[in-house]
């Protein structure tokens, strides 16, 4: 059997289904199984070893069409199910499957305070697309391959950093995902030990900012890419992460995690998976706030205005985590 998986974005939603591909590989016999993916995230899936061959999206899905006809896929499982996977299973013409985004429960939970979300993680909503095939979750959550030519060398941090550090990472999708600088600094004060703060280029200029507070600090904002930035959290003694494709990186290696939630809510299937070793996982979140969660994705600007969902967090019990 010839099987394509269709997942184009972001990092933690790719870093999520590595269950499923781990769970076909190995339990459907003689599959060939293939993934398709952005360029920009392929890495994630480059080198995973039950993925057969990956296909990278450019700026051009006419031409990434064009390849996977060539392909002659028996099926499709699309975890992402969008305008454009749509595209791809009309051009391919096989049997489909597609995971259940639950829009309408959502649309619920933000605009109505109506909780209508099954209690189901978004990694089994992924599996139940398999479930077909006689696929069922191994329970032994997620994954991620870096090979170590791709690591950031112990040697790249300051000494001291060597022995064992925190990782902080500052970035979200949106602002409202995110703690304020204000915020951070006060975490930072409140934290012991050295600090490694993780995050993109866009990241970069409060990173600077936090980190011309302490010596404890080194700043990898924008310094390695997403394999090289996910082993500095593959070796941290613990990660202090948002609602991010940090928060999964950091449970597919079973790192001690504290996750802060700010309009977003774990409520919506997605969050931290570590289904061998929950205890690992503490997730920091404001609760009773009336308008909290006020999106699915996130805001630059909080549409009330007193950003009480980061504003409240208990910084003191945040930095205390997994001490």
């Amino acid at each position: 059997m010839k099987l394509l998986v269709l997942r184009f974005s972001s990092i933690g939603d790719i870093v999520l289904t590595s269950p499923v591909l781990r769970c076909l590989k190995q339990q459907v016999p003689e599959l060939e199984l293939h993934m398709a993916t952005k360029t920009v995230f392929g890495d994630l899936v480059r080198f995973n070893p039950h993925v057969d061959k990956l296909h990278e999206m450019g700026e051009d899905i006419s031409s990434l069409m064009d390849r996977l006809r060539a392909e002659r896929f028996d099926a499709v499982i699309d975890l992402h199910h969008n305008l454009r996977t749509a595209r791809i299973k009309r051009a391919l013409g096989v049997p489909s499957t597609s995971f259940a985004k639950l829009n309408v429960q959502k649309w619920l939970l933000v605009n109505l305070k109506m909780d209508r979300m099954p209690p189901v993680h978004i990694v089994d909503r992924y599996m139940a697309t398999v479930s077909h095939l006689g696929v069922k979750n191994d329970s032994f959550g997620l994954e991620l391959f870096i090979p170590s030519d791709r690591e950031v060398p112990l040697t790249a941090l300051p000494e001291a950093h060597r022995s064992g550090y925190t990782v902080l990472a500052i970035g979200a999708a949106h602002a409202t995902k995110r703690l304020p600088e204000h915020k951070l600094a006060e975490l930072i004060n409140l934290m012991n030990g050295p600090i490694v703060l993780i995050g993109g280029l866009e990241d970069k200029t409060i990173a600077r900012g936090l980190a011309s507070q302490s010596g404890r600090i080194f700043d990898a904002t924008g310094q390695y890419d997403i394999l090289g930035s996910a082993s500095l959290i593959a070796r941290a003694d613990r990660v202090f992460a948002h609602d991010s494709g940090a928060m999964h990186i950091a449970a597919a290696f079973q790192r001690k995690l504290v996750s802060i939630w700010g309009n977003t809510v774990p409520a919506f299937g997605m969050g931290p998976y570590m289904p061998e070793h929950p205890e690992r996982a503490i997730v920091s979140e404001v609760q009773g706030l009336a308008c909290r969660p006020c999106s699915k994705i996130g805001y630059e600007n909080c549409p009330k205005g007193h950003f009480h969902c980061m504003e409240r967090q208990d910084l003191r019990t945040i930095a205390s985590a997994h001490t």
